[in-house]
């Protein structure tokens, strides 16, 4: 999972947002409800708009629970008990995977 933010883009659609992550609209509305860490604004019609720091905690719910295997109880236990810590160790990975990307593409012009 692999999602580019745009630096002119200060909102994000659910739709926008459930492409990205390769999973329907109605997951990400339902992990909003549960993770108090989400705090979308809503516009004018009560569509919820993600900003940025949502979509890096959306990555973060995201990794907890479809690529670790966290329940949402142990998810939510783990975001609130160490947070910092957590939200440190998937920058890194991130930036990592992102590396890898580049090198790859490197290698293969080679």
């Amino acid at each position: 999972m692999h999602i580019e933010l745009s630096k002119d883009k200060r909102y994000y659609s659910i739709g926008e947002v459930a492409k990205a992550f390769n999973v329907n609209a109605s997951l990400i509305r339902f992990w909003d409800s549960e993770f108090d860490i989400l705090k979308p604004k809503k516009n004018a019609k009560g569509n919820r708009m993600f900003t940025p720091d949502d979509i890096t905690n959306l990555q973060l719910i995201y990794h907890l629970v479809k690529e670790r295997g966290f329940t949402l109880e142990g998810a939510k236990i783990h975001l609130k008990e160490g947070q910092k810590k957590t939200l440190d160790k998937f920058e890194i990975i991130r930036k990592l995977e992102s590396i890898k990307i580049q090198l790859t593409e490197i290698k293969n012009e080679l």
